[in-house]
């Protein structure tokens, strides 16, 4: 089969098409023909090093072409690797009997998996700790596997797992619901358009920030107030005028986000693109009993719960482009420019 295979850290030179055996499930397994796979930050951010501590820029700047022995998180990647953390395919084969009746069924897989249960923190990640979606064919644990009956495109239901997991489950943690204030900068990326609708279907009140041009995108999927990047937001909103923020992009920013948040505020994070060292006064955190709450490890709802939303056609992403899975570093400097609004998905098959 066809794969990019990532050979090391660095720039896009260790992105390689090539042909490599096709996966064979297990025991508990089955294999996924890929139809289609969204390009995320995790699979840049894995593939520059970014996770290294040594990295203290956002990922646009950390694209640097350097080799990071440490990227996984101050702990070394195993390559070569096939990426990929978002997948929409259908399944072609099983390792079991028992899984074997779920052949032909459209599905998705879940990008963060609980290794020893949802009892416990640790994770591993579709396309970071074991190949993922940017092949022909992969295969993943049938746990993690689901199947979804709706009259979506495969590009759009590629849209969903790690952009719309990782929304929910800050959403979540934050204890979003009805009437909640809730800020989220970068509104028109992946997961920032997925925060702002599945805050909206649970009836919260968003307040977007995002590029001028991407103003009325924003508010055709639900926001109620749009203020462009840049401007003051706390002169703008106040301060201790929001309940929730919602960031993945930190950076400069972090600080005045937390001035508008009310007493008794939650600031939730699982990302950093505008760079991962910030200025906290720990005074606006410890005098405003505000929660700092981070999220990697997905709560055992979160999956089923966006499921069932997609079926009930309460949410719906945005694909901003497809490219041909060859096209893969293309895709990923369009990606990194940010001038799209939603995800930018791969096609193996094009």
């Amino acid at each position: 089969m066809k794969a990019i295979v990532t050979t090391g850290t660095g720039g896009y030179e260790k992105l390689a098409c090539r042909e490599v055996p096709v996966p064979v499930p297990a025991h508990g397994e089955v294999l996924i023909e890929v139809l289609a796979a969204g390009v995320n930050n995790t699979d840049i951010n894995t593939r520059l090093g970014w996770y290294s501590s040594a990295v203290r820029s956002g990922t646009v700047q950390a694209d640097d072409g350097a080799e990071r022995s440490d990227g996984g998180w101050n702990a070394a990647l195993r390559f070569p690797l096939i990426q990929g953390a978002d997948c929409c395919g259908r399944i072609v084969a099983a390792g079991s009997e028992e899984d074997a009746v779920r052949i032909g069924e459209r599905v998705i897989i879940r990008s963060c998996m609980r290794t020893r249960g949802f009892g416990h923190m640790e994770t591993v990640w579709l396309g970071s700790d074991f190949n993922g979606a940017f092949a022909q064919y992969v295969k993943a644990p049938a746990a993690e596997v689901f199947a979804v009956d709706c009259n979506w495109t495969s590009e759009e239901l590629a849209s969903i797992p790690c952009a719309y997991g990782t929304a929910e489950n800050m959403i979540e943690r934050a204890g979003i619901g009805k009437g909640a204030q809730v800020l989220v900068p970068g509104a028109s990326g992946g997961v920032g358009s997925a925060v702002v609708q599945l805050a909206k279907r649970r009836g919260a009140k968003v307040i977007a920030i995002t590029s001028a041009g991407k103003s009325d995108v924003v508010k055709d999927i639900g926001a109620d107030k749009v203020l462009a990047r840049g401007d003051d937001f706390v002169a703008a909103l106040g301060k201790e005028s929001v309940d929730v923020v919602i960031d993945n992009v930190a950076g400069t920013a972090f600080g005045h986000l937390l001035k508008v948040l009310r007493r008794g505020g939650r600031y939730v994070s699982s990302g950093a693109i505008a760079g991962p060292i910030v200025e906290l006064d720990l005074r606006d955190m410890y005098l405003k009993d505000i929660a700092l709450i981070g999220c990697t490890a997905w709560d055992e709802p979160v999956f089923q719960n966006l499921v069932s939303y997609i079926e009930a056609a309460e949410i719906r992403p945005l694909v901003a482009a497809t490219y041909p899975m060859e096209r893969i570093a293309e895709a990923q400097a369009a990606f990194g420019q940010k001038e799209h609004a939603g995800k930018i998905v791969l096609l193996p098959g094009a």
